[in-house]
Parts: structure tokens; C-alpha cells; sequence
């Protein structure tokens, strides 16, 4: 029987994000996350009011801590001409780390829900608009600092292909993530080959 108090709020948010990272939304009922956190369902509707809204505070827990965090390093001025080669090479190891481990979430909690019937629902489309805004600026930063000298028309494209690629590898992170990461490492190469050709 689950814990009718004293357990830590944001220790359930970051758990339940692990399960719906995991399975989705429509895959997770109430009966899988008392059992992942131990907190019974009464706390969690107090809490949260129902599922969706505990799903809606994994999803903030997620920006907050897992996506923002690595784009940091893209969005704080200034950013380094390496930042985006950082960028794809830690999330390169990150997704062969996690290849490693099976039972921690793989791919993009974001991707997944866009995928899923959850997706369909406005104000779910509307923070995965924005992650992929956040995202695509984010890249584009980084592109910038790395190819001041190339024209607006030859980084927005590089941004938008190193953006589809971060994209592609998520989501093929789960299953063939040997194929995700070299995805990655093609985006890099193209930023490297632009790079060199800017200084001859």
C-alpha cells in the first residue's frame, strides 16, 4: 500500500517522468506509478489533480532538467565556436551510456508523446512546438559561433539539418542506437567540412 504522506514531490515528478519517458503516457496508469514511487494514488491526485496533470509536471521536470541543461552551453552568451560540436558529441555518449543500460528511458520524452495520442491534444502540441523552437535557436546559436564567416543562408540550412539530425537520433536512439549516434557524428562532420572551408 502506498505512502499516504511524507514523501518527496519532486522525487515522484522525476520518477513518474522516467515512466512515461519510458512508455508513454497512455501506457502508464496510476497502479504503475505507486508502484514505481510508492506514493499512493490519493497523494497524487491531491498533488496533481489527475494523471494528465502529473504528466504535465514530468514534462516541466523534463525541459528543466534534462533538455535545458545541455543546451545551456548554446544559449549563454557567449557561446563558444565548439559549443555545438560539444553539443552532438555529448549527446552522442550520452545516447551510448544509456544504450547500455535498458532499463533507463531512451530517445526523448517530447518524441515520444508527439508520437502518441497525447500528442493530438493542444496544449501538449504546444510544448513540443516550443521544445522544437528552443531547440532549433538553440542550434542555430551554436552554428553561428561556429561559422561566423558563412552566409545567413548556409547556417539556417546547416541549423535545420543538424536540428532534423538531433531529431532522428532520438528518436532512433531506441532502437539502433549505433545508427543514432552516427547520424550525429554525420551532422558534425558537415559543420566540420563548412568550418574548414571557411578558413582556406
Amino acid at each position: 500500500m502506498g505512502r499516504a504522506a511524507g514523501y518527496d514531490p519532486q522525487q515522484l515528478i522525476s520518477q513518474a517522468r522516467d515512466l512515461f519517458w519510458q512508455r508513454g503516457f497512455d501506457a502508464v496508469s496510476v497502479a504503475d506509478v505507486e508502484q514505481a514511487t510508492g506514493v499512493g494514488r490519493s497523494s497524487i491526485y491531491h498533488a496533481h489533480g489527475n494523471m494528465r496533470g502529473l504528466f504535465d509536471a514530468a514534462v516541466v521536470d523534463y525541459l528543466d532538467t534534462v533538455v535545458r541543461p545541455r543546451l545551456r552551453p548554446l544559449t549563454t552568451d557567449p557561446v563558444s565556436p565548439e559549443a555545438i560540436l560539444d553539443f552532438l558529441s555529448g549527446l552522442s555518449v550520452a545516447i551510448g551510456t544509456l544504450a547500455m543500460n535498458p532499463g533507463a528511458p531512451q530517445g526523448c520524452l517530447l518524441l515520444v508523446s508527439a508520437a502518441a495520442p497525447i500528442g493530438s491534444d493542444t496544449a501538449v502540441h504546444e510544448v513540443i512546438a516550443g521544445y522544437h523552437r528552443e531547440l532549433t535557436d538553440a542550434i542555430g546559436s551554436g552554428v553561428d559561433a561556429l561559422l561566423p564567416r558563412a552566409s545567413a543562408r548556409v547556417r539556417r540550412r546547416l541549423t535545420l539539418l543538424t536540428v532534423a539530425a538531433d531529431i532522428a537520433a532520438l528518436s532512433l536512439s531506441r532502437i539502433d542506437p549505433d545508427a543514432a549516434r552516427a547520424t550525429l557524428g554525420a551532422a558534425a562532420e558537415a559543420l566540420r567540412a563548412q568550418a574548414r572551408s571557411e578558413h582556406h
